[in-house]
């Protein structure tokens, strides 16, 4: 990823992967690129082919809010991701880094503790575990104080078991989810270091970070396979915590009376006895 050039980075990564007939061209036998053309964007954009190629080439980084809307419609970015372009193309000042110390409110943190009924966490900005309680802690090793839950996923085999049926989904999610959480400060030490170290240690990881996808993830189900209760597909909950700076309040549950709930419920209780 591009410190000097992280619009033209994003414009390359977007475009290759929007699909000609997605856009209303013709897809032809003959293409040499994975998805758009340049001068394409730049037509459905209505801006010429050469103001464009400046734009992916870095030598103009902050086009107008009028152009990156018309760019966003021709890549079909919506929401969080449009939002992400716009913020791209802002000078860089006040864009710095942000300091590594991330701090759990104590209402949020006494939340967590006294749930016995569900595994609960909050997740700091960049994915690190900040605060668990012990159901959370029984239901994946990942969930752990201290754990960057990305680096989990990716690299510990125990945790990808554990979610081996949705882990292409699940991962595919918090890659998208990292972005939009971190939004456009790659100049951010923690970041970097994060994702240079997964970059290094992961294909998978440096395949998803490379398509420059953003996306919050806010709720959703996964099955878990849990080696002492069995299967169960959860839903889960991500809250974002009201005057911090990007912390995620998560929750994982089921429907009440369902296996799932029986489930957790002998998860709990086993999570509670002594010498567990």
């Amino acid at each position: 990823m591009s410190k000097t050039n992280e619009l033209g980075a994003f414009l390359r990564a977007r475009r290759d992967l929007v699909r000609p007939e997605e856009a209303g061209l013709p897809a032809g036998a003959r293409r040499r690129v994975p998805g758009l053309r340049r001068e394409e964007v730049a037509q459905l954009a209505g801006i010429s082919s050469e103001y464009y190629l400046r734009l992916e080439q870095g030598r103009d980084q902050h086009p107008s809010p009028q152009v990156l809307d018309a760019l966003a419609r021709a890549l079909g970015l919506a929401g969080e991701a449009a939002d992400y372009l716009h913020a791209l193309a802002r000078p860089a000042q006040g864009r710095a880094g942000r300091g590594r110390r991330e701090r759990v409110p104590d209402g949020i943190r006494q939340f967590v503790m006294s749930r016995t009924d569900l595994p609960a966490l909050v997740l700091g900005r960049y994915q690190d575990v900040l605060v668990a309680n012990p159901l959370a802690l029984a239901l994946s090793p990942a969930n752990a104080p201290g754990v960057n839950v990305l680096r989990a996923a990716f690299l510990d085999p125990e945790v990808k078991a554990l979610y081996e049926d949705d882990w292409d989904y699940l991962i595919g999610g918090a890659v998208a989810a990292l972005r939009a959480l971190a939004g456009p400060e790659t100049r951010d030490p923690h970041l970097a270091e994060l994702v240079g170290d997964l970059s290094v240690r992961s294909h998978e990881f440096r395949r998803l970070w490379a398509r420059h996808d953003v996306r919050p993830r806010t709720s959703g189900t996964a099955l878990v396979k849990h080696p002492q209760v069995g299967p169960m597909r959860l839903n889960y909950e991500k809250l974002t915590v009201t005057g911090s700076d990007g912390l995620l309040l998560v929750l994982w549950h089921a429907p009440p009376g369902s296996q799932e709930a029986e489930s957790l419920s002998l998860l709990a209780h086993l999570a509670a006895e002594p010498g567990e």
